[in-house]
């Protein structure tokens, strides 16, 4: 039994050095491919450079059918919002590359150790003062009457402000079928 565990054991060590070793070569790749794509003639710059003369062209957003004119509805908007902030801020990455210590495998990565982290007093305060008060769910009475125009507005808003396609959540609304024919026509018999 004794010699089963320490086969066992070996095994599992053998297995753990072999994924370690490719964890190695996976993690050199994204660290290649990522140095590629940020050099000022790489995939990750130029495409943050047409992002930013096409929202230059006017307005808060670039048009669903402009991306699509330029054929950069095919790339992932993720990695589009991520290429733009690079070129946006790419002196300040630059200088965050260069002072990293083993480097980065993505633009995720690179926005995740730039931004600022709150200050460790200042994070117990904020957690101290939601367990006082919460406002979350309903109030005793609503100050507000909610209306369409007013989801709608609210709606608009979180999209501007998130960067979301109207024409998406509009598809994505025409889609819901929250009352059927056949509820309709029940209703009006009843009647």
């Amino acid at each position: 039994m004794a010699n089963l565990q320490i086969q066992n054991i070996s095994t599992l060590e053998d297995q753990g050095k072999a994924l370690a070793e490719q964890w190695s070569v996976i993690t050199k790749g994204e660290t290649k491919r990522f140095n590629t794509s940020t050099k000022t003639t790489g995939f990750d710059t130029l495409l943050g450079k047409l992002m930013v003369e096409l929202k230059a062209e006017g307005g808060e957003r670039i048009a669903s059918q402009r991306l699509r004119e330029c054929h950069l509805h095919l790339i992932d908007k993720r990695r589009r919002a991520e290429a733009m902030w690079f070129v946006e801020n790419e002196d300040a990455c630059r200088k965050h590359i260069a002072e990293s210590k083993k480097g980065f495998t993505s633009l995720t990565a690179l926005q995740r150790s730039m931004k600022p982290s709150k200050p460790k007093a200042e994070a117990e305060t904020d957690n101290s003062e939601a367990d006082v008060k919460s406002n979350v769910g309903p109030t005793e009475e609503p100050t507000v009457t909610v209306t369409k125009e007013l989801v709608f507005d609210k709606l608009v808003a979180v999209c501007r402000a998130n960067k979301i396609d109207l024409l998406d959540i509009a598809e994505m609304l025409m889609s819901v079928d929250t009352v059927s024919e056949t509820d309709i026509t029940e209703t009006k018999v009843a009647a």
